[in-house]
C-alpha cells in the first residue's frame, strides 16, 4: 500500500498537528524527479508527500499536452512504485488556478470516483484549488463545489487565501499588492466557517510567502499571522477546529521561521524551487567534466558511459535527494512515519 488510504493520510496529517512537525511536499514532473523524492523518504525512514502542478502533468503527458492525463500517469506510476517501501507517500496536486479548474482537479477527481466504485482506493490524497485571485467569497463557493466532490470519496482539499508573491509554473503574482500577501484572522475564521461541514481540507494562508529563489532573509514573512489566526479560529469553535496550514513560497525562509510556523499549526511545506536547482546542477557538473565525452568532435564517437542518459540523471537524483532530506530535517519530519510493517 503504502500511498495511504483516506483515513491513513488523516492519521498522518492529525500526527503532524500533534507532534509539530511537517511533512516536505515535493513537486515532480517526471519518473526521475519523483524516484529522488521516494528515495529521500524510503530511505530515512520519513513519510512523505509528492505532488504535481499543472505545468508538471502537461509536461508528464508528452505529445498529449492533457494536464490531467499526465497527472494521472504519475500518480500510477507512484503508486506502483511506491508500494514497495516501507514509508507512507501520499499523492497531492499544487496550485490550479479557476480556468483550470475543469481540465485538471475536476477530471483528476473523476478518475479517482472510478477507481472508488471499483472498490479501490482514490488515486490522489488531495487536490489544491488556488482561488486567491477570486473574492473571499467566491473563492470559498467554488471549494464548497469540489469539496462536495471529494469528500465522499477521503480526498482532502487545500485552499489558498491571499496571494503567495513571485512567480511559480506559470502562475505570477510578482506585482501583488503587499496587503493582499497577508491572511486575516477574520479570513481564516471565514474559511474553517464555509468548509468545516463539508469535508476535511487544509488551509494555505499566506504570510509574506513569495514563490522563487531568494537568498535566506530576504523574504520578509510574518509567521504570527498563522498564530494569531489559529486562535481566533480556537477561540470562536474550539480546540478540535485548529486549521491544518500549509507553507508555500518557502525558498529563502530562515529556520527560525520555518520552525515558528510548525508551532502555529502547518504540516505541509512545499519544496519546488530548490529541488529544481538540486536536480540540475549535477547534471550541469556532468556535462562540464565530460565535455569531450558528450559530444561528437572532429569525427570522434564520444563516450557512450557519459552520454547516455542515465548517467547523469542518476547524479540528478542524487542532488534532489539530499536537498528533500534537508527540508524534512528542517521540518522535524525526518525519520517520522507512522507506518506498520
Amino acid at each position: 500500500m503504502p500511498v495511504p488510504d483516506p483515513a491513513t493520510f488523516a492519521k498522518m496529517i492529525d500526527a503532524a498537528q500533534i507532534g509539530n512537525y511537517a511533512f516536505a511536499s515535493i513537486n515532480v514532473t517526471s519518473s526521475s524527479t519523483i524516484n529522488a523524492a521516494l528515495a529521500a523518504f524510503a530511505d530515512t525512514g520519513t513519510d512523505g508527500i509528492i505532488q504535481f502542478s499543472t505545468g508538471g502533468g502537461e509536461f508528464a503527458s508528452g505529445p498529449n499536452k492533457d494536464m490531467a492525463l499526465g497527472a494521472i500517469a504519475l500518480a500510477e506510476y507512484t503508486h506502483r512504485l511506491a508500494e514497495k517501501l516501507p514509508v507512507y507517500i501520499a499523492i497531492t496536486t499544487d496550485h490550479c488556478i479557476p480556468s483550470k479548474v475543469d481540465k485538471f482537479v475536476k477530471p483528476l477527481i473523476a478518475e479517482s470516483k472510478k477507481r472508488v466504485d471499483a472498490g479501490l482506493q482514490p488515486l490522489f490524497n488531495g487536490h489544491m484549488f488556488d482561488g486567491s485571485e477570486l473574492s473571499m467569497h467566491d473563492n470559498m463557493a467554488t471549494a464548497q463545489d469540489l469539496l462536495a466532490l471529494m469528500a465522499p470519496l477521503g480526498i482532502i482539499l487545500e485552499v489558498e487565501t491571499g496571494i503567495v508573491g513571485g512567480e511559480e509554473d506559470g502562475i505570477d503574482n510578482t506585482h501583488a499588492h503587499a496587503d493582499k500577501l497577508y491572511t486575516t484572522p477574520e479570513d481564516m475564521v471565514y474559511v474553517y466557517e464555509q468548509l468545516k461541514d463539508i469535508g476535511r481540507f487544509t488551509l494555505a494562508a499566506t504570510f509574506g510567502n513569495v514563490h522563487g529563489v531568494y537568498k535566506p532573509g530576504n523574504v520578509i514573512l510574518k509567521p504570527s499571522i498563522l498564530k494569531e489566526g489559529n486562535e481566533a479560529v480556537i477561540s470562536k469553535y474550539g480546540s478540535g477546529a485548529k486549521l491544518d496550514l500549509v507553507f508555500h513560497g518557502g525558498s529563502g525562509s530562515t529556520i527560525e521561521d520555518i520552525h515558528a510556523t510548525l508551532e502555529y499549526g502547518v504540516i505541509k511545506m512545499n519544496v519546488d524551487t530548490d529541488c529544481q536547482y538540486t536536480y540540475t546542477r549535477p547534471i550541469v557538473n556532468h556535462l562540464m567534466k565530460n565535455y569531450d565525452g558528450v559530444l561528437r568532435i572532429d569525427g570522434e564517437m564520444g563516450d557512450k558511459k557519459v552520454y547516455d542518459p542515465r548517467s547523469y540523471m542518476k547524479a540528478a537524483e542524487v542532488g534532489m535527494k539530499a536537498r528533500i532530506i534537508q527540508a524534512s530535517t528542517e521540518l522535524r519530519s525526518l525519520g517520522k512515519s507512522i507506518f506498520q510493517k
